[in-house]
């Protein structure tokens, strides 16, 4: 007998090997870099404390990809963030017992500026950049007329406790900040909401080509006006955080909504939607924020954060860009 070379048919295939997203890898190096410049960050105070500082972001940007991946922006995050601290401060008047209420009200607000944003940009037609830049606006200024245009009163400790509060004495890691618990907590309800679900394949569906999804049955309005909900209420989340973290300030917000589009980003959402992952988009987040702490452990300034995360977003979106133009994915 002679021996004769398999046919490609029936050849054994090679395993595929896993992708795995270069954020990941991009994580690890800025971990990597921290480490040199500071090895302290090794000790569970330094990394915990950097994982609290992370949350409210990650939160946020998990909450953004929806928007994103069904092919919108969401640029009110940031205003709601500050009108969530601002008015909690106004509500709670210094009643430590008033958390119980203030807290339902502010997630009843968010769900109305996300029912607001969808209904503008799926009944009106307005484009979701506009529509939620006028939100942003709003919002700014019912923050400002609540205030007289200064924080006033305090967060009561049982409010800042999701923000501020480390369970302290856990075996191994010494400590466990309770915001890290909302993040892991908000984190997979929103991991499986999104790839778990048949909602998620929607949202999917929608930013990848919003026609054919409407002709496959698609809710199309209904699903859209839904991420614009989970994105809101995602701000809210990240405002209650960020209000026990740093307590009240009138600007609180600011400058979050592009940081979480920066961070999503990151982890590999598109612009044009069709494509996002909220893992991804969280890796972004702490990636985005591991960035920021190197350049604070280099004794750069302030403006020079601002021009990284710029270039950051240029660079990620004409990265996306150009993979898509060469895929056609």
């Amino acid at each position: 007998m002679t021996d004769q070379p398999l046919s490609s048919a029936e050849a054994p295939k090679k395993r595929a090997l896993p992708h795995i997203n270069p954020v990941y890898f991009l994580l690890a190096a800025l971990i990597a870099a921290i480490l040199l410049q500071n090895p302290n960050f090794a000790e569970p105070t330094g990394y915990m404390n950097f994982l609290k500082r992370a949350a409210p972001l990650a939160i946020l940007a998990a909450g953004q990809v929806y928007v994103l991946v069904s092919g919108g922006f969401d640029l009110s995050v940031g205003s709601l963030i500050t009108l969530v601290v601002v008015g909690s401060s106004m509500l709670t008047n210094n009643d430590p017992s008033a958390t119980l209420w203030v807290i339902p009200v502010m997630l009843c607000i968010g769900l109305a500026v996300g029912l607001i944003n969808g209904l503008v940009v799926c009944f009106l037609k307005v484009p979701s950049l506009i529509a939620t830049l006028g939100m942003m606006i709003t919002l700014t200024g019912v923050s400002f007329m609540w205030s007289g245009g200064s924080p006033r009163g305090y967060l009561p400790d049982t409010f800042r406790f999701f923000g501020r509060v480390n369970i302290m004495d856990i075996p191994v890691i010494r400590m466990l900040p309770v915001a890290l618990i909302v993040l892991i907590v908000v984190g997979f309800a929103l991991y499986w909401l999104m790839h778990r679900t048949n909602f998620g394949r929607m949202v999917h569906a929608i930013g990848d080509n919003p026609q054919a999804a409407r002709l496959g049955g698609v809710p199309v309005n209904r699903v859209r006006i839904l991420a614009f909900v989970v994105s809101s209420l995602s701000a809210v989340v990240t405002g209650i955080l960020l209000g026990g973290f740093a307590g009240v300030s009138t600007d609180v917000g600011n400058g979050y909504e592009l940081q979480a589009i920066t961070a999503a980003v990151l982890g590999g959402a598109q612009l044009l939607g069709g494509r996002g992952s909220v893992p991804a988009a969280i890796a972004g987040a702490l990636s985005l924020q591991a960035i920021f702490t190197l350049l604070n452990f280099l004794g750069l300034p302030q403006p020079v954060r601002q021009v990284v995360q710029g270039l950051i977003l240029i660079i990620a979106v004409a990265l996306a860009m150009y993979r898509r133009k060469r895929t056609g994915r």
